[in-house]
C-alpha cells in the first residue's frame, strides 16, 4: 500500500496516521514513541500554562527527532459575575458532601485561587520551542495568533464536528481539518459548549469532503484496517487513533483504569459534562449519574478546575466511580503493547488487508 499523501508530504512523516492528543492519557514517551513509529505522536497540552507547555515539548523533544504536533484549548473563557459566583459555590458544596459520603474527604478551590490559562501565552510559548505543528479545539484560533503562527512557519490543525465548522476554519486559511466524529472518545472539539453536533462520522465525513478542500484528518472509532479504509475511502488523508491506544504502556492511565476500560460495555459509553463542563465521552459512573441532570455543573473551565482535586484523590485511591475514563465507542481490547507496536500492527494490518 502506498501510503504517501498531502498529509505525509505536510508533516514529513511516512504514515498519515495521527496519535490523538489526550489530555491526561497522552504522555511525552507515547508522543515520541508515535512520531518514532512514522506517525504523527501529538502532545496534549490543553490549558496548561506557558511554564508547563515548556517542560512538556522539552521532554518530548529529547525523545524524538522527528516531526510532532501540539494541541491547545483555544475557548473562550466565561466571564466571573454574581450569578456563576453563586452557581459555583452552590458546586462545591454539593461535590464536597457527595466526596465526603463517599470516603473522599476532600476541599475544593475557592474560585478566587483558580487560575485560567490564555492560550495565547501558550502561542508564544510553542513558538519560542519551535514546533511547527499546531493543532487545537473548542474553536477557532483568533486572526492574530494565526498570522503569528504561520509567519513562524507553524502547520495548524483545526478540529470540526459539522460542516459549518469545517467552512469557518477553511474560510480562517487553517492548513488541515481534523474532522470529528461522534464516535470519538474523549472531548468534543465542538466550537460551541453547549448545543453540540451529533454527527456520525463517516456521514460527516462524506459532506465535508464534498464541501471543503482541506486536506482532511478523521478522528472516531478508527481501531484496525477496515475502519481505516472506510476512512481513506471517504475522502481522509490521515487518520487520528485515539482509544486504541489507552492500554498501551506509555499511557498515563493507572492500571486499576486500565482494568475497567477491559470490562466496559457498549451501553456504559456516554457523552458528559459532568466533570469538565464540556461534552466528553467515556465510561459512565456514579459521578456522571448524580450530577449529569443536575445544577452542579459550571461552564468550563471553572467546573474542570473545581473538579480536578476531587478526580486525583479518588485516582490515588482507585476509585472509578469519581474519576473521568474517556473513550470512543469503538472497544477494542485495550492491549497493553507499546505505542510503537501498537501503531505498527495497524500498519501491517492494513497492507496486509490492501493484498
Amino acid at each position: 500500500m502506498n501510503w504517501n499523501n498531502s498529509i505525509t508530504s505536510l508533516f514529513d512523516i511516512q504514515y498519515p496516521i495521527v496519535q490523538s492528543p489526550m489530555f491526561g492519557v497522552t504522555t511525552p514517551q507515547m508522543t515520541a514513541a508515535s512520531s518514532n513509529a512514522g506517525c504523527l505522536g501529538s502532545l496534549a497540552l490543553a490549558d496548561l500554562n506557558a511554564e508547563n507547555c515548556i517542560r512538556l515539548i522539552n521532554e518530548t523533544q529529547k525523545l524524538t527527532d522527528k516531526p510532532f504536533a501540539v494541541n491547545i484549548f483555544v475557548n473562550e473563557i466565561p466571564k466571573i459575575d454574581d450569578t456563576l459566583t453563586h452557581r459555583y459555590y452552590k458546586a462545591k458544596s454539593f461535590i464536597e458532601n457527595l466526596a465526603n459520603e463517599n470516603g473522599l474527604k476532600v476541599v475544593l478551590p475557592e474560585l478566587n485561587t483558580i487560575k485560567i490559562t490564555d492560550y495565547h501565552d501558550q502561542v508564544e510559548a510553542i513558538i519560542h520551542q519551535k514546533c511547527k505543528i499546531l493543532s487545537f479545539i473548542f474553536g477557532c484560533l483568533d486572526d492574530e495568533s494565526i498570522t503569528l503562527l504561520k509567519k513562524n512557519n507553524v502547520l495548524l490543525i483545526g478540529t470540526c464536528t459539522s460542516l459549518e465548522e469545517a467552512k469557518i476554519l477553511s474560510e480562517k486559511e487553517i492548513d488541515i481539518i481534523c474532522v470529528q466524529g461522534i464516535e470519538a472518545g474523549g472531548h468534543r472539539g465542538s466550537f460551541n459548549p453547549n448545543n453540540i453536533p451529533e454527527i456520525g462520522g463517516l456521514s460527516l465525513l462524506s459532506q465535508i469532503t464534498e464541501n471543503v478542500k482541506n486536506p482532511l484528518i478523521y478522528a472516531g472509532g478508527i481501531y484496525n484496517a477496515k475502519t481505516l479504509l472506510a476512512a481513506k475511502n471517504l475522502g481522509a488523508k490521515g487518520f487520528q487513533v485515539g482509544s486504541l491506544l489507552l492500554g498501551s504502556t506509555e499511557s498515563a492511565l493507572k492500571p486499576f483504569e486500565k482494568n475497567r476500560l477491559k470490562l466496559v460495555k457498549e451501553h456504559e459509553i456516554v457523552l458528559t459534562k459532568s466533570f469538565s463542563g464540556r461534552y466528553a465521552r467515556g465510561i459512565k459512573n456514579k459521578f456522571i449519574e448524580i450530577l449529569e441532570h443536575s445544577d452542579y455543573v459550571l461552564p468550563y473551565p471553572y467546573q474542570n478546575k473545581l473538579t480536578y482535586e476531587l478526580r486525583k484523590i479518588a485516582k490515588e485511591k482507585e476509585l472509578t466511580d469519581f474519576v473521568g475514563i474517556w473513550l470512543g465507542q469503538s472497544i477494542n481490547g485495550f492491549s497493553e503493547k507499546s505505542t510503537f507496536e501498537l501503531l505498527n500492527d495497524l500498519i501491517q494490518e492494513t497492507e496486509d488487508f490492501m493484498l
